[in-house]
């Protein structure tokens, strides 16, 4: 069982509106990214995380997305075995975004 929180696709577009201070992490690839993105969220493919995370500060909060919520997850876990205290995982990914989307 995995150690890593989830949390809503509507419990995002809320924090979004409330301008809480959290970063999102989107790890799908470019082709998937080119249909639409979360507004603001950081780009930065599963495979680039592990160099990738060196530069993000770790008392930072992130929400981590992909397509589903798996590759996501996977990344959510990496970032917390590697000293990421408060990572969480957008439950079932970009398939259960309602909200807008940036091209």
């Amino acid at each position: 069982m995995s150690q890593i929180k989830e949390i809503t696709p509507q419990q995002v577009e809320d924090k979004m509106n409330n301008n809480d201070d959290f970063t999102i992490i989107d790890v799908r690839e470019d082709e998937e990214v080119s249909q639409g993105m979360v507004p603001n969220a950081k780009h930065i493919r599963l495979g680039d995380i592990p160099e990738k995370i060196e530069s993000l500060p770790k008392d930072q909060e992130y929400v981590m997305i992909c397509r589903s919520g798996r590759r996501s997850m996977n990344a959510a876990e990496f970032m917390k075995e590697r000293g990421f205290g408060n990572v969480q995982n957008m439950e079932g990914g970009m398939l259960k975004w309602q909200g807008e989307l940036v091209f």
